[in-house]
C-alpha cells in the first residue's frame, strides 16, 4: 500500500502537467499557427472586388473582409469597423503581429477602415469603390496620417467578441 500512495498523489500533478502541455486551438501560446492561417486566408482573397456591405461572394467592404477572414479561421468578429475596434484588445503598432488588425479614420473623422497586418509595415484590406482586395504599406503618408490604432482578437475568447450579429455595414463606411 505504501508503494501505491506516491503514485496516487502524482496523478493530479501529471494530469495538470498534461493540460498545460496540450496545444491550444490557436497553435501554441502565441497563436503563430492561427496567425499564419489568417494571413493565408486573406491572401486567397487578393483581387476580390470591393463591394459596400460585402461579406464574401461578390466582394467585400473592409470590415466584411476582416470578418470573413477571421470567421474562416474560427473567430467571430463584430460586423462593423467601429465595433471591431472597440471589442479588440488594443496593442501598440510596434507590437502588432501578422493577423492583428489596423484601424484608420478616413471618413468623417471617425474609425471607418480596417485591414489585416501581415508584417513589415504591410497590411491587406478591401480599399474602396472600384478597387480590389490588395496590400497597402503603412509607410505611405496617407496611411500613417489616418492610422488610429491596432487591436488583436488572437488569444481572446471568441465568445466575448461576438457582437457579430448586427449587420451594420454603414459603420464600416467605404474609403473616400
Amino acid at each position: 500500500m505504501k508503494m501505491i500512495q506516491p503514485f496516487i498523489r502524482a496523478i493530479p500533478i501529471l494530469f495538470c502537467a498534461l493540460l498545460l502541455a496540450a496545444p491550444s486551438p490557436e497553435g501554441g501560446a502565441d497563436g503563430n499557427d492561427l496567425r499564419a492561417r489568417i494571413i493565408r486566408t486573406a491572401e486567397k482573397q487578393l483581387g476580390a472586388r470591393y463591394r459596400y456591405g460585402g461579406m464574401g461572394e461578390g466582394g467585400f467592404d473592409c470590415s466584411g473582409f476582416v470578418q470573413f477572414v477571421y470567421r474562416e479561421n474560427g473567430i467571430q468578429l463584430p460586423r462593423s469597423t467601429v465595433d471591431q475596434y472597440e471589442k479588440g484588445r488594443k496593442i501598440d503598432l510596434a507590437n502588432a503581429r501578422p493577423g492583428d488588425l489596423l484601424f484608420f479614420k478616413i471618413y468623417r473623422n471617425r474609425i471607418s477602415h480596417v485591414g489585416i497586418f501581415v508584417g513589415e509595415s504591410r497590411f491587406i484590406h478591401a480599399p474602396s469603390w472600384g478597387k480590389q482586395v490588395s496590400f497597402a504599406n503603412m509607410n505611405i503618408d496617407y496611411w500613417r496620417k489616418t492610422f488610429v490604432g491596432a487591436a488583436t482578437f488572437i488569444g481572446m475568447d471568441s465568445k466575448k467578441t461576438e457582437g457579430a450579429g448586427s449587420d451594420e455595414a454603414g459603420q464600416g463606411a467605404p474609403s473616400r
